[in-house]
């Protein structure tokens, strides 16, 4: 039986479901949001400053690589003993690491990087991943098709009716954007605004970038529209009640991984799912609520891919860094963000 999410998360009932909503629909106005969760509209932007200060929940964009750049990759990392904290600090500054997890032992550290090309990607562990303190292996997994990304990720708390409306919400939205276009050079302020919070509005962006506000409201809104964006509503794995990050390294006949991809998509707990280079072809990363689950977890996997070979699992102790944000010992977003590496064109 696929495992849901379970009893006392950390964050009340109320908290879960406005969390919810803007993962589905991350600009909703606030009006909007009351209506489908029979709230007022103060209450829930004031519920929702508190749990942005905390670093409860955030809110972020991230540049779409669905379409899986050349430089997309997961890199493994063994360090020396009494040196992973070092090298940890040393990693997180890197803008092309989008994202750390210190795991429970061999390898010491997971990386998700993305630089421009392969060439770069080649420089970037070369010349700053291998010469830091500590490291004593790499191994590099170039990801060929990301079938699920973490911006997928729901809560699943809202009853159906509130999900059809925050959907039908949500698509309204997306259908009163201008024409997509592609972004260039000048929009780079703006997605770094909308990095640190997806719902920044033109005025905000203004003030923060020195645009006009009509230059600002107009390069908004074409980011907005180019399908370039995933913006996505994050939050503190404990408090949401799914503490443990699990990797599996599997081996998958090559055919089979769209039809893999599928299947385990539709177990609520999936993060990212990946088709990589290497011994290990096909990644498999879950969120689950405590170690209990690991095995029963391996058991539905291979359930639902009859043939799948699961080489090794990895457990992440804590993730150390998300999409750029530098998370704080519990999992939350701390204030330090570092801009993640962004080739727009």
């Amino acid at each position: 039986m696929t495992e849901r999410h379970h009893e006392d998360p950390g964050l009340s009932e109320q908290d879960l479901a406005l969390v919810n909503v803007l993962q589905w629909a991350p600009r909703i106005t606030w009006g909007d949001a009351g209506e489908i969760l029979g709230a007022h509209p103060t209450t829930l932007a004031t519920r929702w400053e508190r749990l942005r200060e905390t670093g409860a929940a955030w809110l972020t964009a991230q540049l779409d690589i669905s379409d899986t750049p050349a430089g997309l990759a997961f890199v493994e990392l063994s360090c020396r003993p009494g040196t992973r904290g070092d090298a940890l600090a040393e990693l997180v500054a890197m803008p092309e690491v989008l994202s750390v997890d210190a795991f429970s032992g061999d390898p010491d550290i997971g990386l998700t990087v993305v630089t421009q090309d392969l060439a770069a990607l080649s420089e970037l562990v070369e010349e700053r991943i291998s010469p830091v303190a500590g490291v004593g292996g790499i191994r590099v997994m170039l990801s060929s098709h990301l079938h699920v990304a973490g911006h997928r990720w729901r809560l699943d708390v809202l009853d159906p009716e509130q999900l059809a409306q925050v959907q039908s919400v949500a698509a309204r939205e997306q259908e009163e954007l201008p024409r997509r276009a592609s972004l260039q050079e000048e929009h780079r302020a703006v997605v770094e605004v909308l990095m640190r919070d997806a719902r920044a509005s033109a005025a905000e962006i203004a003030r923060l970038t020195g645009l006009h506000p009509a230059t600002a409201r107009r390069h908004l809104q074409k980011v907005l529209a180019s399908g370039m964006l995933n913006l996505r509503c994050d939050v503190a794995q404990p408090l949401a009640g799914f503490p443990l990050t699990v990797q599996w390294f599997t081996r998958l006949d090559a055919a089979e991984h769209a039809a893999a991809a599928e299947r385990l998509a539709e177990d609520p707990r999936t993060r990212v799912l990946a088709s990589v280079t290497g011994r290990a072809n096909f990644l498999v990363v879950m969120w689950l609520s405590s170690v209990a689950h690991v095995l029963e977890t391996e058991q539905r996997i291979q359930e639902l891919v009859p043939g799948i070979e699961i080489q090794q699992s990895v457990i992440s102790l804590r993730p150390v860094k998300r999409l750029g944000w530098v998370l704080d010992p519990r999992g939350g977003a701390s204030e330090r963000f570092i801009v993640p590496e962004l080739p727009l064109s």
